[in-house]
C-alpha cells in the first residue's frame, strides 16, 4: 500500500495485504480487511466493512453502513445505497461455522443497489440493473432490469442513465444507447 495513492481517514483501519486503487477514498471508522481489493477512484463512505477476498472495482461507491461480505465481486462504477446489505451464507447458524459454504455474489458493471436493500448471496446481478431502496433480491437480475418489492420483481427496464425506459413499439434510447425488447430480454445498441 502506498498512503500517497489514496486518502484513508485517520480513523479508518486497513489491515495488511490490501491492495487499494489510486484515487480511492475511505472516510471514518470503515474497515479494510486484508486480502482485499479495491480498484482506483473508489469511495468507501463511513462506517463501512469490506471484508478478507472482497474485490471492487474501479469507480465503485460505497455509501455508509455497509458490510462487504467475503465472496462479493463488485465489478466497475457500481453504487452500493446506504445501509444495502449483503449476505454470504444460506442458512447461517451462530454455533456452526459455515465459513467453507461462503456463496460468490457478483455485481455486474455499472448496476445500482438501493438504500437498505438486501443482495441474499449466490447471485449475479446483471450489469445496469437497479435495485430499488428496500428490495430483498433472491435470484439472478437481467441486465437493465429494475426491480423492487419483498421478494424483488422486475417492473421495468432501465437505461444506462439510471432513468426507467419508456418503450414505444418495444423501443427506447437515452444519451448513451438505444433499447430494443426481444423476447423479455432487452437488447442495447451502444450510440
Amino acid at each position: 500500500m502506498n498512503d500517497k495513492d489514496y486518502f484513508a481517514h485517520e480513523t479508518a483501519v486497513i489491515d495488511d495485504n490490501c491492495i487499494i486503487g489510486k484515487g480511492t477514498k475511505i472516510w471514518h471508522f470503515s474497515h479494510i480487511m486484508s486480502d482485499c481489493k479495491i480498484g482506483e477512484g473508489c469511495n468507501i463512505g463511513q462506517n463501512v466493512v469490506v471484508s478478507p477476498q472482497v474485490v471492487l472495482g474501479k469507480n465503485v461507491k460505497v455509501q455508509n453502513n455497509v458490510s462487504i461480505y467475503t465472496g462479493v465481486i463488485c465489478e466497475d462504477d457500481v453504487f452500493l445505497g446506504p445501509s444495502m446489505v449483503f449476505t454470504n451464507v444460506i442458512n447461517p447458524r451462530a454455533f456452526i461455522q459455515r465459513k467453507e459454504e461462503f456463496k460468490k455474489t457478483l455485481l455486474k458493471k455499472g448496476c445500482t443497489v438501493g438504500a437498505n436493500a438486501t443482495i441474499v448471496c449466490g447471485i449475479t446481478i446483471g450489469k445496469y440493473a437497479l435495485i430499488g431502496s428496500g428490495a430483498v433480491v433472491n435470484k439472478d437480475v437481467k441486465p437493465y432490469a429494475l426491480m423492487v418489492g419483498v421478494p424483488a420483481k422486475q417492473i421495468g427496464w432501465v437505461g444506462i442513465s439510471g432513468n426507467t425506459l419508456l418503450f414505444e413499439n418495444h423501443k427506447a434510447e437515452d444519451d448513451f444507447a438505444s433499447y430494443e425488447v426481444v423476447n423479455d430480454d432487452l437488447k442495447v445498441s451502444m450510440k
